[in-house]
């Protein structure tokens, strides 16, 4: 999959929460997670995230909103419960982008969802764990942006094999042929 994602979360209440968000961004291959205002124990957190992301994933900690930084390019897609939310499943995820999570009690704030590029919402009756939300909308992101084989129509594995990629020739070789084609035609 081209492009890259991070993770992260709006003023968590709950360290272990944050700690399963980074513990599932990381085996979804986050580039990075992140807290922006959050009092995050991290020892309490490390109960839940038992790959250790901070040692194998950029992990940053952002202390207020105008402190916030992410890589030129990156779009915002905060995950929220609000009448005017895109449907994860018609959403079109960005190729390079970062995902935030509002805290388990308030949501996203006013402040953070002005910066999102686009908000999304799970489709479920209610709202579901924070960690259960970052899984969804990272697998939504897989199943949607991978390379997988076609689901099958009846149940059951893929009945096709995924196709494998073809490459032609460098473009400095097709080039040279049409150079040689055109000083034989003119010889003729």
């Amino acid at each position: 999959m081209k492009g890259y994602f991070g993770i992260g979360i709006e003023g968590p209440s709950k360290s272990m929460n944050v700690g399963t968000l980074f513990r599932t961004a990381h085996a979804f291959g986050a580039s990075f997670v992140f807290t922006l205002r959050a009092q995050y124990d991290a020892r309490a957190g490390a109960l839940a995230d038992t790959s250790d992301t901070p040692l194998s994933v950029p992990t940053y900690r952002f202390a207020d909103l105008e402190s916030f930084r992410l890589p030129l390019g990156c779009r915002v897609v905060g995950i929220e419960i609000t009448d005017d939310a895109i449907e994860l499943p018609s959403f079109r995820h960005p190729r390079q982008c970062a995902y935030i999570l509002g805290s388990e009690r308030e949501g996203l704030s006013p402040g953070v969802q002005s910066l999102c590029d686009y908000v999304v919402k799970i489709p479920t009756r209610f709202s579901v764990n924070l960690g259960t939300a970052g899984a969804l909308v990272m697998y939504d992101r897989l199943i949607s942006l991978g390379r997988h084989a076609p689901r099958p129509v009846g149940e059951g594995p893929p009945t096709e094999a995924l196709e494998v990629p073809v490459f032609g020739e460098p473009l400095y070789k097709r080039k040279e042929r049409l150079r040689q084609r055109k000083k034989e035609q003119a010889k003729q």
